[in-house]
């Protein structure tokens, strides 16, 4: 059964660093595309950082592009979301996700329906 298990999440002052991980297992997604998604209360889910398993692709938000990096390992089927100078606004559930279908160069990965599999979520809260 395909799984994503999300964790790192926590309480951090305006300023900040945080590294979430995300540990894929149960399916092979190594042609997928994976991303990260956040949803504040009251808010609709918003999509933050999608990433090709080969690395070479990646692309952001422009709310958190310049402060947010997405990477993977590959060894570790794990996707990692390192936040940086991280702002109250930053506040919210994040998401993991894989694609549905597997990466297309041509395609930019930043809706919800793009995504077929997602984790829990972990919770990142940002102090003022």
């Amino acid at each position: 059964q395909a799984q994503l298990v999300e964790s790192g999440g926590g309480l951090v002052q305006a300023g900040g660093s945080l590294r979430l991980s995300c540990a894929a297992s149960g399916r092979d997604f190594s042609r997928h595309p994976m991303a990260w998604f956040r949803q504040a209360p009251g808010a609709e889910r918003e999509f933050v950082a999608a990433v090709s398993w080969s690395g070479g692709n990646s692309y952001y938000a422009d709310s958190v592009s310049g402060r947010f990096t997405i990477s993977t390992d590959n060894a570790k089927n794990t996707v990692y979301l390192l936040m940086n100078s991280l702002k109250p606004e930053d506040t919210a559930l994040y998401y993991c996700a894989a694609g549905l279908t597997t990466w297309s160069g041509s395609y930019y990965y930043r809706h919800s329906r793009d995504f077929g599999w997602w984790g829990q979520g972990t919770q990142v809260t940002v102090s003022s």
